[in-house]
């Protein structure tokens, strides 16, 4: 292998672990022209709740963060009781019962990950994941040193899990199953039987079932049974992520947390495993965790003023959609993204270029998301419904011209 020189030293310095293709690419190189360029841009990617014209509780939340106990050092490894029983009443809210003791705070639900990787999977095992779905697994999985294997979501008049491909991707290196309820970015819930489906067969492989549920408060319509947690599961070992970052839109404030259930045993021996990996770092920080339950309780009043906006770009959505007939809106059931079928007449990354540097507008290509052919793209229904109604409007006119020309 060829060495790049560092300076005095050579890149084999750094572990393979890190070895990623950081170039930028077509899309990225194009992004920053236009931000240097100093152009306004209309942003139909916005994923940053506490940039998007939301008003927060400003004095409810930073008022929480003076609790004179912040002051003592209290290294509790699962986290403070008062967070971990604030975790436990929201589970409450949700109809599920869920034990403190079987809760662990974490920073993230990337830490979240991070940790149950740790617990569950040997160097260069497999864990499965959902395809199309959020690229940051791939870096969690590199950081971990194991390998992620896909299994298929797949549309017929909704998403649905392909159940089959799940059993076709398993292995003897298989360590567990991961699901995102609702899905990134397809916004789709595990079903009920899938999920019965699931928990049997990881039972029967002796496998962990992980269950990342940050967009579950956002569900788009109420259908019974659909929007259950997978805290109460207790058929296999299941893990359930969640954090502040979406259900409060308070991602900056880095409090998250693993939910431990299933047959007591297997509770018990991983609660008390994790309960070392979060004793190794200790990363949780005291005035957040005290702010805990004044922190949930803001939840409720920015999930009414998402809600409002993401029901508010649906139907504007909607509304552009029916006046063409190029494009169409795949159905979502939840979360903060909608996908778009779009004509496959060239390369998703051309268009979404395109859209960039002709209208100054800036939405994903499906293929950043796993999407396996082109003919996708994803846009963000939390941007400001101006930006929302003005960037769809431009984006459906380039399309049309992008086809007819």
């Amino acid at each position: 292998m060829r060495l790049i020189a560092l300076g005095q030293y050579s890149r084999t310095v750094f572990s393979s672990r890190t070895a990623w293709n950081l170039a930028p690419n077509r899309f990225s190189q194009a992004l920053e022209r236009q931000r240097a360029s100093g152009r306004q841009l209309l942003d139909l990617s916005a994923s940053n709740p506490t940039q998007a014209g939301l008003d927060y509780d400003g004095q409810a939340i930073l008022s929480s963060l003076c609790n004179p106990a912040a002051l003592e050092y209290r290294p509790e490894p699962r986290g403070l009781q008062v967070a971990r029983n604030a975790v436990a009443r929201y589970y409450a809210e949700h109809g599920v019962n869920v034990d403190p003791e079987r809760v662990v705070l974490t920073t993230s639900t990337s830490e979240a990950y991070s940790f149950i990787f740790r617990l569950l999977a040997n160097a260069g095992d497999e864990l499965l994941v959902p395809a199309p779905s959020y690229p940051l697994f791939q870096f969690l999985a590199d950081l971990q040193d194991v390998r992620l294997v896909p299994y298929s979501l797949f549309y017929d008049h909704g998403w649905h899990m392909d159940v089959p491909s799940v059993r076709r991707a398993l292995s003897a290196r298989t360590r567990a199953v991961i699901v995102v309820h609702p899905n990134n970015p397809t916004g789709s819930f595990v079903k009920p039987a899938e999920a019965a489906e699931l928990s049997a067969l990881c039972a029967s492989r002796e496998l962990a079932l992980l269950a990342d549920e940050v967009f579950l408060d956002f569900a788009h319509h109420e259908t019974p049974g659909l929007h259950q947690s997978f805290a109460s599961h207790a058929g296999c070992l299941t893990f359930t992520l969640s954090g502040l970052s979406k259900i409060a839109g308070l991602p900056q404030m880095k409090l998250a947390w693993v939910v431990s259930t299933g047959p007591n045993d297997l509770v018990r021996e991983a609660t008390s495993r994790l309960e070392v990996i979060a004793d190794t770092y200790l990363s949780m920080s005291a005035p957040i965790q005290l702010a805990a339950p004044a922190l949930f309780s803001t939840r409720h009043s920015f999930q009414r003023r998402l809600k409002a906006r993401i029901a508010a770009n649906l139907a504007e959505l909607d509304r552009q959609l029916s006046a063409q007939s190029f494009c169409s809106r795949l159905a979502v059931e939840g979360g903060w993204y909608a996908v778009l079928r779009v004509p496959a007449t060239g390369s998703d990354e051309d268009l979404a270029i395109s859209l960039l540097e002709r209208e100054g507008v800036l939405v994903h290509p499906g293929h950043f998301y796993d999407f396996r052919s082109e003919g996708y793209l994803v846009v963000s229904l939390i941007t400001p419904e101006g930006d929302f109604r003005e960037g769809i409007s431009r984006v459906l006119a380039q399309i049309a011209n992008w086809v007819t020309r």
